[in-house]
């Protein structure tokens, strides 16, 4: 008994552990009041930042979070008080990018105020996450412990990203903020948005204003120009970009609703597996002037429409067959010398990169544009690798910036069997990758050069929805993606070399998953309630 009573005096002026880790985390043994901590801006005038404090002074005020593994903990004595955090930017400038500076500093005395130092707004977005995840409500008092603490913190990797496909299934705005909120939770800073795909095509569209109407599920399943700024801003103020992605020009048969005469193999039935990597079948026909026309005309829109520097061209899962057996392709072949699928679309890669140079963008592709084609992309492309693990060492090998997503550690949607009804089998990538199996991938594996390991830029987690959607969304991603947000911010060891394990981190991942859920995010739980509050008694021998 008394040893009992002992360690709960210990986890009493323990330091709450924040997710993801800081880079650097220096803290001591006090415990001190923290009733109702003001937060205070310093010599800014940053709508950005002011937003961000009244919305953290909001979550801290309805927050009570009691950690799992202190439900027996009685109201602890303190030494202090804290008074106000002072937050203080070096500018105001709110420019998003990925050079963006995250970094931040945080110091909490053993009473008295608290300072938050950062560069810029958003590294002190991240920095008041922090601060809130350092409170806890014990026994009806809220405290900091394990002060006085101090903390330096960057993340190591720039890109920490959510890959969502919203054409599949539809997901409504409501949905999106959500995501965002929980992505600011864990210092995530990417929403990658798959916006359109074969299925459907829910986006407002200026240009071709039948591309939505002829392509939305329905009426309620559609995106306005005004919904698309209005996510933009909402991840705007949490520190969030919107990258887009249009891919072409496979994955296209609905813009065939519209523009048949532009499209190859529509719709191909029953034999669709021969022309396309799932149902329907569909490309831009590349043998034509009015598809590359269309595609460009597209990039020109949506670039001024989606403000972040990046546009993503997709330019995966290209099917050969559907090209091969295109009469216009054919036709197209045999009248010009030297012509083949190949050149066809290479060539077409060329005009849509082109556009998305002069809209001032930088490309973004799937890892087919680089190793499955014969075109060159700009050294300056972003290559999302996702076939193999081993793409991430081959795209840095080549000189170009790698966003790792591997589908075999980062694809949220695999493990629930196959979606095509006449087949009682296994989906392509299953199994179910567990957050385990998620926080283990190391996106640095097997790339030793330090010139190359810094071409290694970001990391996504992807969620595509052939078999998700508004009802499954929470936790499918969630606490999963915070797995990979700790790896990709955190990177894969401490301060020492150690490589951070699993067994180390589920104390904290249960605090955050905790944490989440009263934030109003449906993650789905770890482990039995009894494993979080007794750590290190659901192990296997």
């Amino acid at each position: 008994m008394k040893v009992a009573v002992a360690l709960l005096g210990m986890l009493s002026c323990a330091a709450a552990f924040p997710w993801p880790y800081p880079a650097q985390f220096d803290h001591s043994n006090c415990t001190i009041k923290a009733d109702n901590p003001m937060i205070v801006a310093k010599n800014s005038g940053s709508v950005l930042l002011n937003s961000a404090i009244s919305r953290y002074t909001a979550i801290i005020a309805k927050e009570r979070f009691w950690p799992p593994v202190d439900y027996k903990l009685k109201k602890p004595d303190t030494t202090g008080a804290l008074g106000k955090l002072l937050v203080e930017v070096a500018t105001d400038s709110e420019d998003l990018n990925m050079e963006t500076d995250e970094s931040y500093t945080l110091d909490i005395p053993a009473g008295g105020d608290a300072t938050l130092k950062a560069n810029t707004v958003y590294g002190a977005m991240r920095g008041l996450e922090t601060f809130s995840q350092l409170l806890a409500t014990i026994d009806g008092q809220r405290v900091v412990r394990g002060t006085p603490l101090h903390i330096e913190d960057r993340p190591a990797l720039a890109h920490r990203g959510i890959s969502l496909d919203t054409a599949r299934n539809y997901y409504p705005v409501s949905d999106l903020k959500r995501t965002l909120d929980a992505m600011s939770y864990n210092k995530m800073n990417v929403l990658h948005w798959h916006v359109v795909d074969a299925q459907s095509w829910p986006i407002e569209s200026k240009t071709y204003p039948e591309l939505q109407t002829n392509g939305a599920y329905s009426v309620d399943m559609r995106y306005s120009y005004k919904d698309v700024g209005d996510i933009i801003k909402y991840g705007r103020e949490r520190g969030i970009r919107i990258i887009p992605e249009f891919d072409i020009p496979g994955h296209t048969f609905i813009v065939g609703e519209t523009f048949p005469k532009i499209m190859s193999c529509l719709d191909k039935q029953p034999n669709w597996d021969k022309y396309a990597a799932e149902p329907p079948s569909g490309q831009l026909n590349i043998a034509k002037p009015e598809a590359s026309e269309f595609a460009i005309e597209l990039i020109n829109e949506y670039s001024k429409l989606f403000t972040d520097d990046v546009f993503h061209l997709g330019g995966d899962e290209v099917n050969r067959n559907c090209w091969a057996e295109d009469p216009d392709v054919i036709e197209y072949i045999s009248s010009h010398a030297n012509a083949t699928v190949e050149t066809l679309l290479s060539d077409f890669y060329t005009q849509v990169h082109s556009a998305v140079a002069k809209q001032k963008k930088i490309g973004m592709s799937w890892e087919e544009t680089l190793f499955h084609s014969e075109y060159a992309p700009p050294k300056d492309t972003l290559i999302q690798t996702w076939i193999d693990e081993q793409s991430i060492p081959k795209t840095v090998a080549k000189g170009y910036r790698s966003i790792a997503s591997p589908a075999s550690s980062y694809y949220l949607d695999c493990g629930h069997g196959a979606w095509l009804s006449n087949f009682d089998g296994n989906s392509w990538c299953d199994p179910f990758k567990s957050w385990m199996h998620v926080y283990n991938f190391d996106p640095w594996a097997n790339v030793t050069d330090p010139e190359q390991q810094k071409l290694i830029v970001g990391a996504e987690v992807a969620l595509w929805s052939e078999q998700s959607d508004t009802v499954t969304l929470d936790n499918y991603l969630w606490p999963r993606a915070a797995a990979m947000a700790e790896v990709a911010w955190s990177g894969k060891t401490d301060s020492t070399g150690h490589v951070r394990t699993t067994q180390e981190v589920v104390q904290r991942l249960h605090d955050q998953r905790f944490r989440m859920v009263g934030r109003g995010i449906g993650a789905e739980p770890l482990q039995p309630l009894w494993c979080a509050r007794n750590p290190g008694h659901c192990l296997l021998p």
